[in-house]
């Protein structure tokens, strides 16, 4: 039984091994992308730039985020523990700041395409 145990265990540590790699490479390759789709944007003089980019930070950060929540479950002693939950932390106000950002670009951008209609039913 207790070799049973074992064996569940190294499949359990093994596999959120796997996961946490794979959702850190999911955040990385969302930024990248982000990156890139914004770059080309920046050239066409978008100007939506900043909301798409601080969604795909938002996003890149949730994944990465992700795996460090995985990572806890094999943690084995109170320092790494402790250094995951500061991570933790810090991304999760990473993530709250990037998420303000997004509901003031959102209305800045709204109000940018409601004063343009208002001035041209003026003129006419």
């Amino acid at each position: 039984m207790a070799g049973f145990i074992d064996l569940m265990e190294q499949v359990l540590t093994y596999v959120v091994q796997l996961s946490t790699v794979l959702m850190e490479m999911f955040g990385v390759i969302v930024l990248v992308y982000t990156a890139v789709k914004c770059f080309y944007l920046w050239t066409k003089k978008d100007s939506s730039i900043r909301l798409e980019l601080a969604q795909g930070i938002a996003l890149a950060l949730e994944f990465k985020m992700g795996g460090e929540v995985l990572r806890t479950v094999v943690v084995r002693e109170w320092r790494e523990l402790g250094i995951l939950g500061a991570i933790i932390v810090l991304r999760g106000i990473l993530t709250f700041l990037i998420h303000w950002e997004i509901k003031n670009e959102e209305k800045a951008i709204e109000k940018r395409e409601v004063v343009p209609e208002a001035e041209e039913g003026d003129y006419a």
